[in-house]
This record gives C-alpha cells, sequence and structure tokens, in this order.
C-alpha cells in the first residue's frame, strides 16, 4: 500500500495490529470493516461529506450492471502498461473501479480513497485486500513521491497534491464527461443545456499529457438501470421530478457514453 501520513503532523505512520501511529502519539484505529478513517473533523466541509447513501445505492447498482465496464477496461488496459507497484484512486467512492483495477494489476499495491465514509465502507464489502481510506484529496494522507500512479474518475483532484505524491515518472489519469457525454439525457431533463466544463482548465509545471482520448460507446438502458442513471448523478435533484417521471415512463434512445481519459507524466 501506499506509506501513510499522518493528517495531524504529516509524520509517517506505522501499524500495530489494527492501530495506526505517528512518533508524534497520533493514532487512528482501523474500523471493524476493514477501513482506516484518516479525515479529519475541521477537513470536512459538512457533517456527511460525499454522496448520500441514495446516491451511492443507485451508482452501486448501476455500476454492478456493467453499464460503464468499458470505461472500467479502458482504465485496466491504460495503467496495465505502466505497470505500477503503488497507487491510489482519489474519490474512489463504492469502490467499483478500483477493486476491478487492483484485480487487473496483480501484485499491485492498491488503496482507494473517498471523502464519504458510507462510500468507503460499501468500498469495504467489495475487495478486503485493498487499504481503503476516508481522507480528502485535497490533503492526501500519503508520503512525498510514494506513487506509481494515481487515478481520479469523476471526482476532483489537487494538482499540489498529485505533484507532491507522485514519483518523478509516475502517471495521473484523469477521467471525466466530454461534452458529449449523455447528451441525450441532458436534453430531455433540461430546458437549455449548461456547457461541460474543460477537465483540464490549466496544466501545471511538472506534468505532461502523454495520453488524450475520448471513449465513446452507446448505452441502451432498461428503465430501472435509467433509474439509477438518474439518481446516482446531481441530474436526480437539478432536475424536475416530473421530466424525470416523463423520461421513466417514454424511455430513453440515442444515449451515448463519452468519456475523456487524460493520462499525465510527472517530471
Amino acid at each position: 500500500m501506499p506509506h501513510l501520513i499522518c493528517p495531524h503532523c504529516q509524520d509517517a505512520l506505522e501499524a500495530v495490529g489494527r492501530t495506526w501511529s505517528c512518533s508524534n502519539g497520533h493514532s487512528y484505529d482501523q474500523a471493524r470493516q476493514g477501513y482506516l478513517n484518516l479525515l479529519l473533523v475541521q477537513h470536512k466541509n459538512s457533517r456527511q461529506p460525499g454522496d448520500t447513501p441514495a446516491m451511492l445505492a443507485c451508482r452501486q447498482a448501476f455500476l454492478d450492471g456493467g453499464h460503464y465496464q468499458p470505461v472500467s477496461d479502458e482504465i485496466n488496459r491504460l495503467f496495465t502498461a505502466q505497470a505500477p507497484s503503488a497507487l491510489l484512486d482519489m474519490g474512489c467512492g463504492e469502490g467499483y473501479y478500483t477493486d476491478r483495477l487492483a484485480r487487473a494489476l496483480a501484485g499491485a499495491d492498491c488503496a482507494g480513497l473517498d471523502i464519504s465514509k458510507d462510500a468507503v465502507i460499501k468500498a469495504c464489502r467489495r475487495n478486503r485486500d485493498i487499504q481503503w481510506l476516508v481522507g480528502s484529496s485535497a490533503r492526501l494522507p500519503v508520503a512525498d513521491a510514494s506513487l506509481d500512479a494515481a487515478l481520479c474518475v469523476f471526482s476532483p483532484w489537487s494538482w499540489d497534491e498529485c505533484l507532491r505524491t507522485l514519483r518523478p515518472g509516475g502517471h495521473l489519469l484523469l477521467v471525466g464527461p466530454h461534452a458529449d457525454h449523455l447528451l441525450a439525457l441532458r436534453e430531455q431533463l433540461y430546458d437549455a443545456i449548461h456547457p461541460t466544463p474543460e477537465l483540464i482548465r490549466a496544466l501545471p509545471e511538472g506534468l505532461e499529457i502523454v495520453n488524450d482520448q475520448v471513449l465513446r460507446y452507446a448505452l441502451d438502458l432498461e428503465p430501472t438501470a435509467l433509474d439509477n442513471l438518474i439518481g446516482m448523478t446531481p441530474h436526480g435533484f437539478r432536475s424536475r421530478p416530473e421530466r424525470q417521471q416523463a423520461l421513466r415512463e417514454s424511455g430513453l434512445s440515442g444515449l451515448e457514453v463519452a468519456m475523456r481519459m487524460v493520462m499525465l507524466q510527472r517530471h
């Protein structure tokens, strides 16, 4: 697993049994479910940060249905070519991508981090061999230059933290929506479509793009899967309930996944 550091003082953490401690006397107990909570109260942005339990349940059902498996397969392919020894999934959610990636990278030390404890508890049920962490991508609890690779799928990240934790030559894969992603769904849910923000607005010094691609494929969903897709995204609370209900009744054609996938390398 990546070398963990104390969120209080950034000293190295060492495990004795189920307790992780630093030389300054700060300690953290591994939960019975298997995760380690390294998110300090003062670094939470709400009482229960991250996605709601309802969103997590919808996402788990949708992902377990295999609808985004081509995305996961391409992530696995890109990282298999790099053969990292230590990898962190920042914003791992309920662990779908992390689990499949860890199984594809036999022998690699993979860890998953998310700010939502509810999400990480679900991730623990997927794979107990992965080190699951409750923490913030804005303050990664891992040591300087200790990662060969990092992954971020539909989650925020910190350029400074990526530069700090990646070894020279290490890779960062960012996965996010292209402007065409789920366009047919958005056109049905809203009167006006807002532009999709660029995945990368400004590239910091120290990182260069080594692969930039868009993964596209058609998505044909039965009503329950369509309902889960809406429920796992902000569309579930941003769009009007009557629009959602109309879609459930009519179904949706012409739906396309369009994911931008950018691989960067640290100098």
